[in-house]
């Protein structure tokens, strides 16, 4: 009996037993209940809303859903009974004996289900989906979170420069997972696949660090990067032929993240025309020297190639051996000197008088003299130097106004004199060089007259007049031979 009201008001309000009993739409034996006394349907007379002046959002997993609703059926209503009343709860008075405890309830037909489907129709629909909604969130909430946390996890092999792992992510996407991993990529690096690319579960994802490679092929230096561990692995990267070519390093040695310097030198077709034979190697030589060395060919003395021995041998180039001879030829030539004339008043216009003569310089020249191949080269001028400076010949020319007549001496075959003495030149001089000019002075008897220098230097008419007073002095003695001619 407690346990049934303890039930009652569990699951709803407790009916009112004076309220009268509505039945609207159901049969009369569906709202008849067992009191703890028997039949009685005034114990649980709650009023009940009839179905369709509001919707029911909750209904027991073990409640059939149906569509059918039963078309409602009047119903007399019964004259409303008195309950029995109940035994007084009062403790009995001192000296008296309890009276016998009222016999066990039966159970009312249909048991505690029954009941306890009577008591939640009887509730308000507000506040069963009050009570029952927070408890449906949470499970709805741990059942989506829990879907969601199962379905957002993804299992990935992740390698990173040859590394590899298996890890468990929530990324969406390759770049969050690096970024989630702490795996810093630049420029130069190869990730795969690309970074937007959306991860699902099961999926790998390689990360190759770029390296930086000093690759100089065939002579021609530059700066490239690969992805490859070893030089082996970045040549076939870079798509470098390497049978027959020539490596500055082993194939197996490792490329760390710093880079590496590496020289390539691949085989190459180079022909060779040398003294009349034609020669074709295939070599991985640095230099044409080194390429004409491998074809088995002697240069000696100035032999030369059509390109210079130092270049690079390209792949299907023709080089030509030059076989060089000759010497040199050294030719010597005089510089002529200059003269530089200054004027002197003390001498008689006309009279030229030689201060310091000149001489001529000389110049040395050598010239390359080839012959290529036996024929014969024209003459190169290898380099010129100057042996002896010339020396320029200084001359004072004079501007003194030429003298009047000597008195005593006019009238006097003077010719006759000169050509007889000196042949009529005034420059002549005699063999010990003593006497000079048209009258053969000594330069004693002509510094004594007032002439100036040596008398050959002076003029034709400065000597006739040096003569002239040299007559007035002496008469025709200075000229014991030829003095005679005077007078013709």
């Amino acid at each position: 009996m407690e346990s049934d009201r303890r039930s009652a008001r569990f699951w709803g309000p407790e009916p009112d037993p004076s309220g009268p009993l509505e039945r609207v739409g159901v049969s009369t034996s569906q709202y008849e209940t067992y009191g703890p006394y028997g039949r009685d349907a005034s114990v649980h007379t709650a009023e009940t809303l009839p179905y369709g002046l509001y919707q029911d959002t909750y209904r027991p997993g073990y409640e059939a859903e149906t569509s059918f609703v039963p078309e409602p059926v009047p119903v007399p209503v019964p004259e409303p009974v008195a309950p029995p009343p109940l035994p007084r709860q009062t403790p009995p008075a001192p000296g008296t004996v309890s009276p016998e405890p009222a016999p066990p309830r039966t159970p009312a037909p249909g048991g505690r289900a029954a009941r306890r489907r009577r008591a939640r129709s009887a509730e308000r629909p507000e506040s069963a989906v009050r009570r029952l909604l927070p408890q449906a969130l949470v499970v709805a909430f741990l059942a989506g979170g829990t879907t969601a946390f199962v379905a957002q996890d993804k299992a990935v092999e992740l390698s990173v420069d040859g590394r590899q792992r298996t890890l468990h992510t929530f990324a969406d996407d390759v770049s969050e997972l690096l970024a989630e991993q702490g795996v810093r990529v630049g420029a130069h690096d190869v990730i795969a696949p690309a970074r937007d690319a959306t991860l699902t579960s099961g999926d790998e994802v390689a990360v190759r660090y770029g390296r930086p490679l000093r690759l100089t092929l065939d002579g021609r230096p530059r700066e490239v990067w690969t992805t490859a561990h070893t030089v082996a692995g970045a040549l076939d990267q870079l798509g470098v032929r390497a049978e027959g070519a020539y490596l500055s390093t082993s194939r197996s040695r490792s490329i760390g993240r710093a880079g590496l310097a590496l020289d390539v030198r691949t085989e190459r077709a180079v022909t060779i025309l040398a003294d009349g034979r034609t020669r074709t190697v295939r070599t991985n030589a640095a230099t044409v020297r080194e390429a004409i060395e491998e074809a088995g060919i002697t240069l000696r003395g100035q032999d030369t190639t059509s390109v210079p021995l130092d270049s690079f041998p390209r792949d299907g180039q023709t080089v030509t051996v030059l076989r060089v001879t000759g010497g040199r030829e050294v030719r010597e030539e005089q510089i002529p000197f200059q003269v530089r004339r200054t004027e002197d008043p003390s001498l008689l216009k006309g009279t030229e008088v030689v201060d310091q003569a000149g001489r001529p310089g000389l110049r040395r020249t050598t010239y390359l003299l080839r012959s290529v191949n036996g024929v014969r080269q024209k003459p190169r001028l290898l380099r010129t130097e100057v042996v002896r400076a010339p020396r320029t010949q200084v001359v004072r020319v004079g501007t003194k106004p030429r003298p009047v007549a000597v008195a005593g001496a006019e009238g006097l075959n003077w010719q006759a004199l000169a050509a007889c003495e000196s042949g009529g030149r005034p420059h002549a001089v005699d063999a010990s060089g003593t006497y000079g000019g048209l009258y053969q002075f000594d330069n004693r008897t002509w510094h004594a007259l007032g002439g100036k220098g040596r008398p050959q230097d002076a003029s034709a008419e400065e000597q006739t007049y040096r003569a002239k007073k040299l007559y007035v002095r002496q008469g025709t003695a200075p000229w014991p031979h030829c003095g005679s001619r005077l007078h013709k």
